[in-house]
């Protein structure tokens, strides 16, 4: 069956594109800011982004095994989760960024090439997936949500940091930060202005918190939930693979 598309897998920030070229301007965004990629979250959020990381770590500590962090990047965030027996496998479609952030150190942790899409993983193999702000640029939102189901095994979880709509009495002061300030960063300090204007145009673009969420229980999670971070700014949200009770 073919997953319903979102009007997210059509658009390049406030541009209309095909989906094809969605994804290769994305590439190309990834690619080019990867060398300064942490600097820049670190400036962007006064390094509170590390705090949500280290929550959405937490939301997981009782689930080991095999771990897959999708759009792991520059390996953040498998770093964090790594220990307590988990494999940890980071897979991220740009080679940049994940050839940017691999440390001497990173000896347990695998690196992977592989796209939302089409995950280079077998049908209910994996015990826990997490993505840290990567979910917002895949190209087709319904089909990366269904090949998660896919890989997960029956209880296995689903956890996903990103963006959302931060409280009404807060955005003034963060629309006035994303509009003014973060693609003036992005052009002093990484050299790609470009880049981070579509970071913000996407943010605006993907789904609010309540349309997510129903967004991840059609694709067959349960369990879903919600919690805002930072007022709204970030939102972490995790569902469960369910575990099939029927009769052999």
């Amino acid at each position: 069956m073919t997953a319903a598309r979102h009007a997210l897998d059509e658009s390049f920030g406030r541009q209309q594109v095909a989906s094809d070229e969605r994804r290769s301007r994305i590439r190309r965004v990834f690619d080019t800011i990867a060398p300064r990629y942490d600097l820049m979250n670190d400036l962007m959020s006064f390094g509170i982004h590390r705090l949500w990381k280290r929550t959405l770590v937490r939301r997981c500590h009782d689930i080991h095994g095999i771990v897959v962090d999708l759009a792991g990047g520059t390996g953040d965030v498998a770093r964090l989760l790594d220990g307590c027996g988990r494999r940890i496998t980071v897979c991220d479609p740009s080679r940049e960024m994940m050839l940017n952030g691999r440390r001497p150190t990173d000896k347990r942790i695998r690196w992977l090439a592989g796209e939302a899409e089409s995950l280079p993983f077998a049908d209910n193999s994996i015990d826990l997936l997490t993505i840290a702000f990567g979910i917002r640029n895949v190209t087709q939102l319904s089909t990366a949500l269904a090949e998660i189901q896919r890989v997960l095994a029956p209880g296995g979880r689903f956890i996903c940091l990103e963006f959302s709509r931060p409280h009404a009495w807060l955005a003034p002061f963060y629309d006035f930060f994303s509009w003014q300030v973060i693609p003036r960063l992005g052009a002093a300090v990484a050299q790609a202005p470009i880049a981070y204007q579509y970071l913000v145009e996407s943010i605006r673009r993907f789904p609010d918190q309540r349309e997510y969420a129903a967004l991840i229980k059609a694709a067959g999670f349960t369990d879903v939930r919600w919690e805002n971070l930072s007022f709204g700014i970030a939102c972490l949200h995790v569902g469960t693979k369910p575990i099939d009770r029927s009769p052999a």
